[in-house]
């Protein structure tokens, strides 16, 4: 009872702030086939895409600057502080970020597929 009462804010706040950081994930996974993979050839770029790299970058700086101002500052006040080193909870906290978008992933790749 006492972990979950050391970690369960914490993983609150994270799993909340997961469903927030949906919209970064998509974005950057976006950019990446359109740009990057599509040079390689891995991925096909959308033909109606034609404004270039710096809009994608400035949204992309954007999304990810609102996401990680709230993600830090909250993350480190729902951090237990007692006998959890910061790298662990750093993983922890990274791992349950991530949560929401993998499993939006494999529910749409099932969905879709």
């Amino acid at each position: 009872m006492d972990a979950v009462r050391r970690w369960g804010p914490s993983v609150a706040v994270n799993l909340i702030l997961g469903i927030v950081a949906v919209v970064p994930l998509w974005l950057s996974m976006m950019f990446l086939s359109n740009y990057p993979l599509a040079e390689l050839g891995l991925t096909s770029r959308e033909p109606t895409d034609n404004d270039g790299v710096l809009p994608w970058a400035v949204i992309l700086g954007g999304a990810w600057a609102v996401f990680l101002a709230l993600w830090l500052p909250l993350g480190g006040l729902a951090r237990p502080r007692a006998g959890v080193a910061g790298r662990r909870y750093w993983t922890v906290s990274s791992a349950l970020v991530l949560t929401p978008f993998v499993l939006l992933t494999v529910l749409f790749v099932l969905v879709d597929g």
